[in-house]
C-alpha cells in the first residue's frame, strides 16, 4: 500500500472535494480519483460518497483516518531520521495565547532561518487542553504554564521563563496603595479555575482581599483590553508581549510576587519522535536563537 495514495486520500477528506485535494498534492483530478479507488479496490471497501462538487468519506473511512494519518506520520519519521543534511519534517506545537503572541513570532522568523525544512505546525489552546492533547500523542510539544502537579515519568519539562504577578489598572498606581485599589473593587478575575489563574487567588486569599468581582475570564489579551477602557482593573501575570505604554495601561508590582509568579514550560515526551527538531527548539527557546545539543535538554 502506497503511502502516497493514503496521504491523497487524507487531502481528499480535510479539502472535501478532489479538485482541492488535487490541488493540494500538485497532481490532476484524475490523478487523486484513481489513488482513491486504488485503495478501495486494495481495503475491499468504498471510502468516499461522491457527490456532484463534492465528496464525503463513508463510516468505513472515517473508522479507519486514525490509523492512515498514524501510518503517514510514521512514514515520515521514518524518512527524516535517514535526512543527515539537515532537520526537516513537521512539528505539531501547542502554545497558550499569550505564547502564540508573544514568544512564536520571533521562533518562527529564527526557526524558518536555521532550518527551512522544518515545518511548525501551531495548535492554540489553553494550558490544561495543549497537555491533554499532549499525553494523548496529538501534539510533538507544548509551551504552556506549568502544571500545578507532579507530572508523569512519560513527559519532560524544559523552564522558559517566570512571569511575575501584577497589578493591572487603567491609572497608575501607588505600590503603598495597592491593597486599597483593589478593596475598592470591580475586579477582571483571572479565571480561578485555569493553571495561571490560580495564583491570582492564592495572592486573594493570602493577603484576606475580598474584591467585587466583575467577571472571570481566562484570556489575558482580553482582559488587557477591558483594564484599558477602564471597566476594572485585575490581577494578572506579566507575560511577555505586555506593553503598557502602547496599550495605555499600568502595571504594578505586586509585593514578594515571584513567589506567585507564573512558570512557562515546554512540555514534551520524553521520548520524542523528533529528537533533532525538539533540541534544535529547546535551543532557541531557552538560548536565544544558539543551538543545542540534544543531550542538553533531552
Amino acid at each position: 500500500m502506497d503511502i502516497r495514495f493514503l496521504q491523497s486520500l487524507v487531502s481528499v477528506v480535510e479539502t472535501g472535494s478532489i479538485i482541492s485535494a488535487a490541488r493540494r498534492e500538485k497532481l490532476t483530478s484524475a490523478a487523486i480519483s484513481q489513488r482513491v479507488q486504488a485503495l478501495e479496490r486494495s481495503l475491499g471497501t468504498t471510502l468516499l460518497v461522491r457527490h456532484a462538487r463534492s465528496v464525503a468519506p463513508t463510516e468505513a473511512c472515517l473508522l479507519l483516518l486514525p490509523r492512515i494519518r498514524h501510518l503517514i506520520r510514521e512514514a515520515s519519521l521514518l524518512r527524516d531520521d535517514l535526512d543527515e543534511r539537515q532537520i526537516s519534517g513537521e512539528m505539531r506545537i501547542g502554545a497558550i495565547s499569550t505564547v502564540m503572541t508573544g514568544l512564536m513570532p520571533d521562533l518562527l522568523h529564527t526557526a524558518a532561518q536555521v532550518a527551512p525544512r522544518l515545518k511548525l505546525r501551531l495548535v492554540p489552546g489553553t494550558s490544561l487542553l495543549l497537555y491533554e492533547q499532549l499525553m494523548q500523542g496529538h501534539l510533538d510539544a507544548a509551551l504552556l504554564v506549568e502544571p500545578p502537579f507532579v507530572l508523569p515519568k512519560s513527559l519532560k519539562a524544559v523552564a522558559l521563563h517566570s512571569e511575575p504577578l501584577v497589578l493591572m489598572t487603567h491609572d497608575p498606581v501607588d505600590q503603598t496603595r495597592i491593597r486599597d485599589r483593589i478593596e475598592a473593587g470591580a475586579l477582571i478575575r483571572y479565571d480561578p479555575l485555569s493553571w495561571g489563574g490560580r495564583l491570582a487567588t492564592a495572592y486573594l486569599d493570602r493577603e484576606r482581599l475580598f474584591p467585587e468581582v466583575l467577571c472571570d475570564m481566562d484570556a489575558l489579551e482580553a482582559i488587557a483590553i477591558l483594564v484599558e477602557r477602564g471597566l476594572g482593573i485585575s490581577l494578572v501575570p506579566a507575560w511577555q508581549g505586555t506593553n503598557q505604554k502602547a496599550s495605555g495601561i499600568h502595571l504594578t508590582r505586586l509585593p514578594d510576587s515571584e513567589s506567585l509568579a507564573r512558570q512557562i514550560v515546554l512540555l514534551h515526551p520524553a521520548t520524542p519522535a523528533r529528537p533533532k527538531a525538539l533540541a534544535l527548539l529547546c535551543g532557541l527557546l531557552v538560548n536565544g536563537g544558539r543551538d543545542a545539543s540534544i543531550d542538553e535538554h533531552l
